[in-house]
């Protein structure tokens, strides 16, 4: 719950930093996807009487956004690579969910509680979450090297 409550804070504050942009659709349909499977976790732990620990999601989110502090030589403005590193955190996220919605279909046949065909849905779901940021990833990584020629190495560098 806690990487959940952190990886929707960070969709979120993505999609509304790059609205506008050429992945601002693209974020903003991630981002709702994300925390609708919040949503539904929230809803299995319910189901199967796992507590929530609140602590662990006011860290998450504290976390999330003590992650924005990058030493990348910049107060201000956003390094070139923030956008590719941050998708590579998203996608982290995604794959870690995917892990999770994998081992409780494992367990399905043998816990009446899972509903298969829902984890089976969630896991279809994480796996085009994952080919959107892949497609993402790659255009941003392709951006931060073709738009800003004289400063690539230094980018690179932090």
């Amino acid at each position: 719950m806690a990487g959940a409550t952190a990886g929707v804070e960070l969709a979120r504050r993505m999609a509304r930093e790059h609205q506008g942009s050429d992945f601002g659709g693209e974020l903003k349909h991630l981002a709702a996807e994300i925390s609708l499977d919040r949503q539904a976790l929230l809803r299995l732990m319910g189901s199967l009487d796992v507590p929530v620990r609140r602590y662990k999601i006011y860290g998450a989110w504290a976390g999330e956004k003590i992650g924005r502090l990058k030493p990348n030589g910049r107060v201000v403005r956003r390094s070139g690579l923030s956008t590719v590193v941050e998708l590579e955190g998203m996608r982290l996220g995604v794959e870690g969910k995917a892990l999770l919605w994998r081992a409780l279909l494992a367990l399905a046949p043998r816990e009446p509680r899972l509903d298969t065909q829902r984890l089976q849905e969630l896991l279809d779901g994480a796996r085009q979450q994952t080919e959107a940021l892949d497609a993402l990833h790659t255009s941003a990584v392709r951006n931060c090297l073709t738009d800003r020629p004289g400063q690539r190495n230094a980018e690179a560098d932090r």
